[in-house]
């Protein structure tokens, strides 16, 4: 191939990657895996690289690799919903202004009418001698995406049962029109590894992270907002940030291999059209995260690959920060709980832990993968309102592929991922009477095509 023909075809590649950022939301926000190869097996591979997106996972699996080229897209189809039972009437139970009926969800069973993403990525890798390479790729995380068109919110003013007391019903989930938010990340990863001996290697990448958010229909949360012009309904919204990311894989045995990578959390600019939803002035920042695996080659034509990976989104004042800082800290007298506020009240999700395995076995030129990922959901049943923007409930990806040779130099990899629907549910903490359950399922597919050089 010319060099003048591989250059374009690398900007067309990057130039397809760059204008659709993703948005997946699979474990947490972030995808089940990024390399095709590796999304057959649930994702896991940080002990066992196939090709150069490896480097989103573990940089060192990169070391020695040859020169190619991946290039591909995912068709990624989340179905989010979610069911309001129960509530107080319109003239009882309305205490205070963030008292009981203050937001009277529904009663409804809404569906989010946004299902289908396409999801490019791009990677390329330069083996600079027989022990080292460098490596770029562009992929994404994201989600957190959901529009509800239908639905209603029946709001409390001057509550209380009080004379002059109003109670109205307006359309949109919070009473606002048309409800949710779209997240969307996209990284650019340089990376570079060697090995050390004929056993290790090591990697590392510095990546820089570029992030858009928009909400809207969250209007009559103003009243609790430090900034309320800054709170829904502002177009999209951008950040950036830099990060790293720092691999190891070594075999300590004939047939073992290990691997380690751990990607520090992402301090990201601030959102400053929504300073008034995310704690911390529009603070959004990338939650670390570590994964520890094995490769067990368990015959000549097949491979186990077992990760385990731990997200921290804790660390992450906007999403980790529960409702209850709304209702508890958000009043004339104390603001500190209100949006937007260093302790304003987020998502409210936990930190997550996944176990991803996957099974690998050759079979004349085609290569067949398998595998089960398994991880809690992130979201406590407390804090089910919120999550109503982004139900990232799932747990468990059933995943399966292949890659066949096109060629001496090129092949074709295929993967697909089910996630069976999962839902949380628990109460409205503006109506004490109402019960709210949040639900998604998930689809995908993705292909990708290489050039080997």
């Amino acid at each position: 191939m010319s060099r003048g023909l591989k250059n374009s075809l690398i900007a067309l590649a990057v130039s397809s990657a760059l204008v659709a950022p993703a948005a997946f939301a699979t474990n947490g926000y972030f995808g089940h895996g990024y390399s095709t190869a590796e999304k057959g097996m649930a994702g896991a591979g940080v002990a066992y690289s196939m090709d150069a997106m490896a480097i989103a996972t573990n940089p060192a699996g990169i070391a020695g690799m040859g020169e190619r080229m991946d290039v591909g897209a995912a068709l990624f189809s989340p179905k989010r919903s979610y069911t309001v039972t129960g509530g107080s009437t319109a003239t009882d139970g309305c205490a205070s202004a963030l008292g009981p009926c203050n937001f009277r969800i529904g009663p409804d069973s809404v569906d989010s009418n946004m299902e289908l993403f396409l999801i490019p990525h791009f990677a390329y890798n330069w083996k600079l001698d027989s022990d080292s390479s460098a490596a770029v790729a562009l992929y994404g995380n994201g989600g957190m995406n959901t529009n509800y068109k239908g639905g209603s919110a029946t709001l409390a003013t001057n509550p209380g049962g009080l004379p002059g007391s109003t109670h109205s019903t307006l359309p949109g989930t919070f009473g606002a029109g048309t409800t949710g938010v779209d997240l969307k990340q996209l990284f650019v990863n340089v990376a570079y590894a060697t090995k050390v001996n004929t056993d290790h290697s090591f990697g590392a990448s510095i990546i820089f992270a570029y992030q858009t958010f928009e909400a809207k229909g969250l209007d009559n949360f103003a009243p609790f907002s430090t900034s309320p012009t800054n709170l829904s309904n502002n177009g999209a919204d951008s950040a950036t940030g830099f990060g790293a990311k720092l691999g190891w894989q070594g075999k300590i045995s004939p047939v073992v291999t290990l691997g380690a990578s751990y990607q520090s959390k992402i301090s990201m600019s601030e959102f400053d059209d929504y300073a008034g939803l995310f704690a911390e002035g529009g603070g959004f920042d990338i939650p670390a995260t570590a994964t520890l695996g094995l490769a067990w080659k368990t015959s000549d034509k097949s491979t186990l690959v077992v990760d385990v990976q731990s997200i921290y989104f804790s660390d992450v004042a906007s999403i980790a920060n529960p409702i209850s800082q709304l209702t508890g800290f958000c009043n004339p007298g104390d603001q500190s709980g209100c949006l937007g506020a260093a302790a304003g009240a987020g998502f409210g999700w936990d930190d997550m832990t996944v176990v991803k395995v996957g099974y690998e076995w050759l079979s004349g030129d085609m290569t067949y993968r398998v595998g089960l990922s398994n991880g809690s959901q992130p979201i406590p049943d407390s804090e089910v309102m919120f999550n109503i923007l982004a139900p990232a409930v799932m747990e468990t990806h059933i995943t399966g592929g292949f890659t066949m040779p096109l060629g001496s130099d090129s092949e074709f990899a295929f993967a697909a991922m089910y996630a069976p629907s999962n839902s949380v549910t628990g109460g409205n903490p503006l109506d004490g009477q109402q019960t709210i359950e949040i639900e998604m399922d998930q689809f995908e597919v993705q292909g990708t095509y290489t050039m080997k050089f």
